[in-house]
C-alpha cells in the first residue's frame, strides 16, 4: 500500500516538473524573440514565393526520379523471375512436369505482384507530391493575403 502511494506521489511530481519545464521554455521564448526580422515583410514574401516554386519543382523532379526507380525495380524483379523460370525449364528439359509448371506459376505471381506493388508505390509517390504542392500553395496563399 505504501509503495502504491509513493508511486502515485512520484507520478504527480514528475508530471508537475514536466509541466513547469514546458511553461518555462514557452515563457523564455516569448521574451527573447527577435523582432528585427520583421523589418521588410514584402521582401520576405517575394523570397518565400520563389522558394515555394523551387520546392514544388523539386518535389516534381524527385517524384519523377522515384517513379523511374520504382519502375526499374519492378522490371528487374520480373526479369529475375523469368530467368529463374527459364533455369527450371532448362533443368527439367522442358518436360512440362510439376516443378516446371510450379516455376511458371511462381513467375506469373511474382510478375503480377511486382506490377501491383509498383503501381501502388507510384500512386503513393504521386499522393505525396500532390500533398507537398498543396501545402506549398496554401502557404503561399496565406503569405500573400
Amino acid at each position: 500500500m505504501l509503495m502504491k502511494r509513493l508511486s502515485v506521489i512520484g507520478s504527480w511530481i514528475a508530471t508537475t516538473v514536466i509541466c513547469l519545464s514546458a511553461i518555462a521554455f514557452i515563457w523564455q521564448g516569448a521574451f527573447f524573440t527577435n523582432n528585427s526580422a520583421m523589418a521588410a515583410p514584402s521582401v520576405n514574401l517575394i523570397a518565400s514565393s520563389d522558394a515555394g516554386d523551387r520546392v514544388q519543382d523539386k518535389a516534381r523532379e524527385d517524384a519523377g526520379r522515384a517513379k523511374n526507380f520504382i519502375r526499374d525495380t519492378a522490371d528487374k524483379v520480373e526479369r529475375t523471375a523469368n530467368k529463374n523460370a527459364s533455369k527450371v525449364e532448362d533443368a527439367t528439359d522442358n518436360s512440362g512436369n510439376f516443378i516446371e509448371r510450379k516455376a511458371k506459376r511462381d513467375r506469373d505471381t511474382i510478375e503480377k505482384r511486382a506490377e501491383e506493388d509498383a503501381a501502388r508505390t507510384q500512386k503513393a509517390v504521386d499522393n505525396t507530391k500532390n500533398a507537398v504542392e498543396r501545402t506549398v500553395d496554401s502557404i503561399k496563399d496565406a503569405l500573400t493575403k
